[in-house]
């Protein structure tokens, strides 16, 4: 049985990999090592590990490192945290392989402390860029620390290639997030407003903003002009989804709570929806609005629009669905007009989602369970452009 190790370390990245923990859980060749660490901790994030106990798959280990504080100060000394925890994890419990998705910073500590380990890594989501946020420059750090690839477009596995990775080892499979949003079992309208007590009125927008983390103390005055704008529409509802743990995320989260607050009559907030219920709520809202990566490869697939505000997903590959503005108050205005306007939502009905391929999770179970088989060399030859 070869020992398969998933890191999770959020609310939206657990929702993204639950189909390959499935796989591997329910494979009579591998076992599965799920370890729970950073956000699922935490009571201020919702303690969002009881969502994967709920759903039936065994915790290994939690790992905690996550301190009290989004300062830089305190993100660091959490990821110094993390590196001695999952270093302490793998000189006891050494798996074959140690799959990681995406560009936080928790999973550049478990990346650290594999390839220290001597531990096999595959990685999705690499190639991708962002260049408002530090996840750019941890995501290709990453790829530079991993034996596998699976990227969820063909220009992201050229750009793995050009980053010095041997082509037969960078696969393009598409997103995780959209096989979810095409294959979840998405709940009816009455019965999710009656599980998250919202009532979705016409129209009705997702708000999720995260902090942009290579700008200095901006967060505070950007998402003031988000919210000047949404309350200059008093005839709109508004989902508000929480922040992640990113430097200033505790300004934007404390912000959402005193305007809805102010506003519940049309207003709801909510730490995590959930997979299924996020998923479900894009079937009924008008727009999503804000500078989350969901906005950009899931969202596009229900042919609403994305808002796109601001740098922090700048370079990502796009759909038509996506609107892009910066932060001002008068651009954000602009291109919600333009969001909610009859004749855009019109084009959108026979658009295609560039991330969108058959058989995502499948083909990644496939490669990594062909890959242990065949035995991974730790040893990387970079691969020079010629």
């Amino acid at each position: 049985m070869k020992k398969i190790c998933i890191v999770t370390a959020t609310r939206a990245e657990y929702g993204l990999l639950k189909p390959v923990i499935e796989k591997i859980y329910k494979s009579e060749t591998t076992e599965l090592k799920l370890v729970v660490t950073g956000m699922h901790l935490s009571p201020e994030f919702g303690l969002t590990y009881k969502e994967i106990e709920a759903d039936g798959y065994p915790i290994d280990q939690k790992i905690e490192m996550l301190l009290s504080s989004d300062t830089p100060v305190g993100i660091t000394k959490s990821m110094g945290i993390a590196l001695i925890g999952f270093g302490d994890y793998f000189s006891v419990n050494r798996p074959d392989i140690v799959v990681i998705l995406g560009d936080r910073y928790e999973m550049l500590m478990v990346a650290a402390a594999a390839m220290i380990a001597r531990i096999p890594i595959a990685h999705l989501h690499g190639g991708e860029k962002t260049e408002g946020a530090v996840d750019e420059a941890i995501r290709h750090s990453i790829t530079k620390m991993s034996h596998l690839h699976f990227t969820s477009t063909e220009e992201y596995r050229r750009r793995v290639i050009q980053l010095g990775e041997q082509p037969d080892r960078v696969y393009n499979v598409g997103a995780l997030g959209v096989e979810n949003a095409r294959k979840v079992s998405l709940l009816r309208k009455e019965e999710l407003e009656n599980q998250i007590g919202f009532h979705f009125s016409e129209p009705t927008v997702m708000v999720t903003y995260h902090p942009v983390t290579l700008e200095m103390l901006t967060a505070k005055d950007q998402f003031t002009d988000i919210l000047s704008v949404i309350d200059s529409h008093k005839e709109i509802s508004v989902i508000f989804t929480k922040a992640n743990a990113d430097t200033d995320g505790r300004i934007i989260n404390r912000m959402i709570d005193e305007y809805v607050r102010d506003n519940s009559d049309r207003c709801a907030v909510y730490t995590s929806l959930g997979q299924r219920r996020y998923l479900s709520a894009l079937q009924y809202v008008d727009a999503v609005l804000g500078n989350s990566s969901s906005g950009l490869v899931e969202v596009p697939s229900f042919h609403i629009p994305t808002i796109n505000i601001g740098d922090r997903q700048r370079g990502r590959v796009c759909a038509e669905s996506v609107i892009h503005c910066g932060n001002s108050a008068n651009e954000i205005e602009s291109a919600l007009l333009l969001a909610l306007s009859k004749e855009f939502r019109q084009k959108l009905t026979d658009m295609d989602n560039p991330y969108e391929r058959e058989g995502t999770s499948d083909k990644i179970v496939e490669t990594i369970c062909d890959a242990l088989e065949q035995g991974i060399e730790i040893k990387k030859s970079f691969y020079d452009i010629v």
